[in-house]
């Protein structure tokens, strides 16, 4: 690293607080905003270290070992997006952050200059230009990455949630299970269905499962060749399955696809099913 370079990054690291300050102050209210100028003191005062952390790892670049940069990179990628997505800040609300934050960062590589313009050629701030900026778009790179992937991680989280939620086995009793299924149910959640139920009703020890169906309003032809499947793997597996509230337009599908259904219990109510074996002890 060249004398001047060196400078610079004292310079930049030494003003690490004021260059924080300004770009605070910059700010404009917006509300629900992160970044809004008006955020109480907790957020501000997570704003402030972020934004130090971004001034180091940028000046980070001007030294020789360019694996300092790279590592306050990921460090910085990572804590800023981390608390970005728990917030539910839009990513371009953050890029314009940055922005605001380069041009910052950039007034105060000006003032060095000015303090040292006999010192300072031109190369100089070209080189500088070339490699603070580029350290700016390598920060947007990396939070953007970073971004992406914790956020597929929590859509796929609350997808899993809904899919869990979608098709619940409740236990009522030790050897008995209910299938409440709610809304329309098309060929994604009714595949769903079908890899989840047959599962859950072993890990749940359930040998005798009400399938209501009282909730559905639709089903076609997918979906009703998935319902006579579940119902078969669940023979296969010894368990017994009982069909409720069938609404007239679902027993028409299937009788018009041609779907046997005969052999398996239905109900119009699941209280009348539960009725119908309330003879039987629920804990066997």
């Amino acid at each position: 690293m060249s004398k001047i370079d060196s400078r610079l990054y004292d310079y930049l690291v030494d003003h690490s607080n004021d260059i924080t300050d300004k770009w605070l102050a910059a700010r404009e209210e917006k509300k629900g905003s992160v970044y809004s100028a008006d955020v109480d003191e907790s957020i501000e005062e997570l704003l402030r270290k972020q934004n130090r952390l971004t001034n180091l790892t940028v000046a980070s670049t001007l030294l020789e070992e360019k694996e300092t940069f790279k590592k306050q990179k990921d460090q910085w990628a990572r804590e800023v997006a981390e608390s970005r997505v728990d917030s539910n800040t839009p990513i371009h609300e953050v890029q314009a952050a940055l922005r605001s934050a380069r041009t910052v960062y950039w007034h105060f590589v000006k003032k060095f200059v000015e303090l040292n313009k006999n010192e300072v050629t031109h190369e100089d701030i070209v080189r500088w230009g070339t490699v603070l900026h580029a350290a700016f778009d390598d920060l947007n790179i990396k939070f953007s990455e970073m971004y992406f992937r914790l956020m597929m991680r929590r859509l796929s989280a609350q997808q899993s949630l809904i899919e869990e939620l979608g098709s619940p086995v409740i236990p009522i009793a030790a050897s008995k299970g209910i299938l409440p299924l709610v809304g329309d149910i098309d060929t994604v959640r009714a595949k769903s269905i079908l890899e989840q139920i047959p599962e859950k009703c072993v890990e749940a020890k359930i040998s005798h499962l009400f399938i209501d169906l009282s909730g559905v309003s639709i089903i076609d032809t997918m979906v009703a060749h998935q319902i006579f499947q579940i119902i078969q793997v669940l023979s296969l597996l010894g368990i017994k399955s009982t069909m409720t509230g069938i609404r007239p337009e679902i027993a028409q599908t299937a009788v018009q696809l041609g779907i046997d259904f005969s052999g398996v219990d239905s109900f119009s109510s699941l209280q009348q099913a539960l009725g119908k074996h309330s003879s039987e002890k629920l804990g066997e």
